[in-house]
């Protein structure tokens, strides 16, 4: 029995170390990472000097060259719209605009999607020009040998004047007159975030021309993230035969650049919710590069690609289309345009990890369940249930082995008495006793073995998932995948008082109310069991509940509240599954003990515990 406590002690307190190493240190030093990263934004934001702008073109085969802002950061975002003019787009999900000069899609809002979750805030801006204090937008040109053809310079003209819908695209018309090449762009869009750009280029000139068509997203200025590790911010695309690739911004700092010759590839930058990605056709060859600079103090994150040359001979006219994601990463909407739109693995814009066999189908599971009940933590509630019964026949084994070991406790103890001094024949003995009476004094580990991918699961669920993002419970849980809102320390929002406020402590303070639930659940099913007759156990047990309540205070409701009705099936089922196997219930005897030793209150406790153990008794559970 020693033997298995010290299993279990050694897995809980490996976790233990690294839960209170990710609370303790990894998290504030995200945290600070993350005020050093605002303050460095602030600082580049208030730089009004010009920044230099190259117009040269590169050589074939070299990416095109990063545009950057004139002065950065010195506009609002409504004053740097209005310094171009602008075609309009609208559709149910998007609101924005496409800039003339350079023909960019820099100015997109998700009208879906708000900054809270209050229904009357901001919507999300996406895109945005340059010359903002954010900028980030998407953009299209051809190359020539020698220079940009069209550029962030080139300024088009719109055919016609009607904005871009669903149901009526743009056409924007540029002509060079250097080489007689007339550029003809159609711009569509889908009624979710999907563009699709179409360029016809007709040479008009007496001499036959090579061009090069090239794509682009930049970003200026290193944009906050959450700084997760589980999570994954920065630079992504799927190219080729290189598979995924997710680089950090910080990496492309250090990097500078990152090339690839591949095809069926798409490729662009993530936020947690939103992204903007480039997705040339499957079957064409291109350049893709990930790439970083600092110009005038100006920092620039890019993904680019160029396609092979299309020469394009006098008369003649020559066209390519390529495709841009612009907008929230819904799980549905993802997995329709990899099947629909032959997007190689676009499904993987979401940051499924490495156990995406496992995360990828429970929130399928869940959201299949969300369907019907129309709530999420419902959904969550129901998903457990059911793994609960999924995994019955394993728990059911482990409690009975559980159950088992206490019936030869006084044989175990006997056995210690015997060979105390001699550890080595004691444990012969121990395992000779296992061995005969077919007692696997590991059993009762695989329950939480076996419950650590489905929490885990469940955890990048709630972090990566859009859907999952203000997602309502009940009374004051307005979204499951941000922290209980609420805390003890001001008695749950009856004193006018925010404990978060509190310096060096104030994070320590937030302790909700479903936290103090999961921590009362954890404690009961700890009381389940004998108390450990090592005291260091014992003292390791008492306080682990209340280290776990602290620790997953900021965690994502959606997760506190799943392992806080896990633990309450948890004790149901050990307790049902034990007293049929005639084992003692310790539960009740262990929580008069806890709050005296007082002869009346023992058996209040004890007789409580018989009416509950005698309700339990009746409910039939199948026989395995």
């Amino acid at each position: 029995m020693s033997d298995h406590k010290n299993t279990i002690l050694a897995v809980v307190l490996s976790a233990l170390v690294l839960l209170t190493w990710q609370y303790f240190i990894a998290g504030p030093q995200m945290e600070r990472q993350r005020q050093e990263a605002a303050l460095k934004q602030a600082q580049q934001q208030t730089q009004v000097q010009p920044a230099p702008h190259s117009t040269s073109a590169p050589t074939p085969g070299a990416s095109p060259g990063l545009p950057t802002p004139t002065v950065p950061g010195q506009l609002s975002r409504d004053e740097a719209l209005h310094a171009s003019q602008r075609v309009a787009i609208s559709t149910p999900t998007l609101k924005g605009s496409i800039a003339l000069k350079g023909a960019r899609l820099d100015d997109l809002a998700l009208v879906k999607y708000r900054e809270t979750v209050d229904p009357n805030s901001p919507p999300i801006d996406l895109l945005s020009p340059a010359g903002s204090q954010n900028p980030f937008f998407a953009e299209f040109g051809w190359l020539d040998a020698t220079r940009t053809l069209t550029g962030p310079d080139t300024v088009w003209r719109q055919d016609g004047t009607a904005a871009l819908s669903v149901d009526h695209p743009v056409t924007l018309v540029y002509t060079d007159a250097a080489t007689g090449l007339e550029f003809r762009r159609t711009i569509s869009v889908d009624d979710r975030y999907l563009f699709h750009i179409t360029d016809q280029v007709a040479n008009k000139s007496s001499t036959p021309t090579t061009i090069y068509p090239y794509g682009r997203i930049s970003r200026y200025g290193t944009p906050q993230t959450l700084g997760y590790s589980v999570l994954h911010e920065g630079l992504i695309g799927v190219l080729g035969n290189d598979g995924l690739q997710e680089v950090t911004y910080k990496t492309i700092e250090d990097k500078k650049s990152m090339s690839f010759k591949v095809t069926d590839a798409w490729l662009g930058i993530t936020d947690k919710y939103w992204a903007a990605t480039l997705i040339p056709d499957n079957t064409a060859a291109i350049d893709a590069e990930f790439s970083f600079s600092n110009v005038g103090g100006v920092k620039t994150y890019q993904t680019d690609y160029h396609a092979a040359g299309e020469t394009i001979a006098p008369g003649a006219t020559v066209s390519t289309a390529t495709r841009l994601f612009a907008g929230a990463k819904e799980v549905a909407l993802l997995d329709a345009y990899q099947q629909n739109e032959n997007i190689n693995r676009f499904d993987r814009l979401i940051d499924w990890g490495w156990f995406y066999f496992i995360t990828k189908p429970m929130f399928k599971f869940i959201d299949l369940i969300y369907q019907h009940v129309g709530n999420f933590g419902v959904a969550i509630l129901i998903v457990t249930v059911c793994i609960k019964a999924l995994f019955f026949p394993l728990a059911n084994k482990s409690y009975a082995s559980i159950a088992k070991m206490k019936s030869f406790q006084p044989q175990m103890q006997a056995l210690r008495e015997r060979f105390g001094d001699d550890k080595v024949k004691m444990n012969q003995e121990l395992m000779e006793l296992y061995k005969r009476e077919k007692i696997n004094p590991l059993a009762g580990c695989l329950p939480i073995v076996v419950q650590v991918p489905v929490f885990f699961s469940l955890y990048k669920v709630l972090i990566v998932t859009i859907e999952m993002r203000h997602a309502p419970f009940f009374g004051w849980i307005r979204d499951l995948s941000a922290p209980d809102p609420t805390t003890v320390f001001n008695l749950f929002g009856l004193l006018p008082f925010d404990p978060s406020q509190v310096p060096m402590i104030g994070h320590f303070l937030m302790l909700g109310a479903w936290p103090l639930v999961m921590g009362a659940t954890m404690w009961a099913q700890m009381k389940l069991n004998p108390a450990p007759p090592d005291p260091a156990q014992k003292i390791v047990f008492d306080w682990m509940p209340v280290i776990f309540t602290f620790m997953l205070a900021n965690f994502s409701a959606g997760l506190v509240i799943y392992w806080a009705w896990n633990n309450t099936l948890s004790v149901i089922q050990q307790s049902i599954i034990m007293r049929r196997h005639g084992a003692k219930i310790e539960l009740w005897g262990n929580l008069a003990a806890t709050f005296g030793n007082k002869a009346g209150l023992r058996a209040k406790f004890r007789s409580l515990g018989s009416n509950v153990m005698a309700l339990m008794s009746k409910i039939k559970l199948p026989k395995l």
